[in-house]
């Protein structure tokens, strides 16, 4: 698939998500981070955001569910339009069951995986998966500063993505922007959920394409 950029649209002006979906026509993705206030510290959107937006947007949605509970909730948001799933692993209660759902369903399933939670301990679940998402913040906020910490757990989970084979995409996502991009690619990363970088620019289009630029230069 080479680089994709999904700009998170939590940074995004909330009452006219129409309009700034429109203003990201470059993008690949449009990131929906969905929070519950109980996985994480903060409440943001749902299924009804998401549905009106899938009906509306050209892009497809990449739905980051940051809630308790996946198991139960994750197909619902299939129905709603999204077209890629991210349920935490630290969340799922049964996780290959989930991933098998969400494709049943026709959409990809991806993993995300917390600052400090480590990936070896999910490398059987690999085969399951279309995406791993390494966070590079700690989930709940939009705007943080970007985790290097976070940097040798990207090239291990391309290592052992390799290892695996199939065609399993690597997002990061927290404090991505034009000064952190390049190292995200060059420990393997190829989708960037950019969010405040995006949003925060002068001219929202021309930042996806610059930060598609930055990372196709320095991937592998």
């Amino acid at each position: 698939m080479g680089i994709q950029i999904t700009p998170s649209m939590l940074a995004a002006d909330f009452a006219n998500l129409e309009a700034e979906a429109a203003r990201i026509s470059g993008a690949d993705w449009l990131h929906m981070d969905v929070m519950d206030n109980h996985f994480v510290p903060n409440l943001t959107l749902g299924i009804p955001v998401i549905e009106a937006l899938a009906k509306v947007a050209a892009q497809p949605i990449d739905a980051h569910l940051m809630i308790d509970d996946p198991d139960r909730w994750a197909p619902a948001y299939v129905e709603a339009g999204a077209g890629s799933i991210t349920f935490h692993i630290e969340a799922a209660n049964d996780p290959v069951q989930l991933a098998r759902e969400i494709r049943a369903q026709g959409a990809r399933a991806s993993m995300a995986l917390k600052p400090a939670t480590p990936i070896e301990p999910y490398e059987d679940l690999l085969p399951e998966l279309d995406m791993v998402l390494v966070m590079t913040v700690e989930p709940g906020f939009g705007g943080q500063r970007f985790m290097d910490s976070c940097l040798p757990k990207v090239a291990r989970a391309r290592e052992l993505i390799a290892k695996h084979g199939g065609d399993i995409w690597l997002q990061v996502d927290g404090g991505v922007s034009l000064e952190t991009i390049e190292r995200c690619a060059e420990a393997g990363a190829d989708v960037f959920v950019a969010g405040s970088a995006v949003f925060g620019a002068d001219d929202p289009e021309k930042m996806v394409a610059s930060l598609r630029s930055h990372a196709e230069r320095h991937s592998h």
